[in-house]
């Protein structure tokens, strides 16, 4: 994949790996939009890197999807990658806590339904460019799932199948189709308690652009890429180890 010269849109760009990978793209002479659910922390990224385009915008809600990508569309028509990175998580005690269902609901709007969403809206823009690419961000976790995060597992493997059948469906076209596997990474998404074998955002994001360049359509980063590994040889270890982890 060519990393220079693109128009690029990430989700959740405004902090951990989404701002870091933003700031690795404008490096790299792209033109960078990122969207963002809350509005301080995308003025703080803007301040932080001044190249940023910026748009504010709740993903898991249908309609604020379908506003950005018609600002996306009149102006950045020349787009051709999205990376599809934003997701939410939560940790709770599924059959416990009565939020639940409400919380499963705004889970998979933003971990799954967006990145579905976003890509249908915006196949044709970004399939009539140069070097046309969709990349979406899933976790070693599809692997073997924890038992805190129920939806954040659930949403991510299924933004694995649907990200394999699309890379599928596309194969005669020129639009490419990658998968980027984090392990856990030390970004604010854990709330200030990252595990202890969470690997640094810069470490995470190089190892990302080092696969997309060699045009390895599914990259596993880091752990993920043991964890793969584990599932594979020892499925109830590696269950059992990702759920140890403190």
């Amino acid at each position: 994949m060519k990393i220079k010269n693109n128009t690029v849109l990430i989700t959740g760009g405004s902090s951990g790996i989404g701002f870091e990978l933003s700031k690795v793209m404008i490096q790299n002479g792209n033109k960078v939009i990122i969207c963002g659910k809350s509005n301080e922390k995308l003025l703080a990224a803007k301040k932080a890197e001044p190249k940023l385009i910026t748009y504010q915008c709740d993903l898991a809600k249908t309609s604020e999807c379908e506003e950005l990508v018609d600002k996306i569309k009149i102006n950045h028509p020349k787009l051709n990658i999205i990376v599809n990175n934003a997701a939410i998580v939560n940790k709770i005690d599924f059959l416990n806590d009565e939020k639940a269902l409400e919380l499963a609901e705004n889970e998979y709007q933003t971990n799954l339904l967006a990145p579905i969403r976003l890509i249908k809206l915006l196949y044709n823009t970004i399939s009539a460019n140069e070097s046309p690419a969709i990349i979406n961000i899933t976790s070693g976790l599809i692997f073997a799932p924890r038992v805190i995060y129920p939806f954040y597992n659930s949403s991510k493997s299924a933004l694995h199948s649907f990200t394999q059948t699309l890379r599928i469906y596309l194969k005669n076209e020129k639009t490419e189709v990658f998968e980027v596997m984090f392990p856990a990474v030390n970004t604010p998404w854990h709330k200030g308690t990252p595990p202890k074998i969470a690997i640094r955002v810069e470490e995470a994001v190089s190892q990302m652009i080092k696969g997309l360049e060699k045009g390895e359509s599914e990259i596993r980063v880091g752990g993920a890429k043991i964890l793969y590994l584990m599932s594979r040889v020892a499925p109830g270890f590696a269950l059992r180890k990702v759920n140890s982890i403190k």
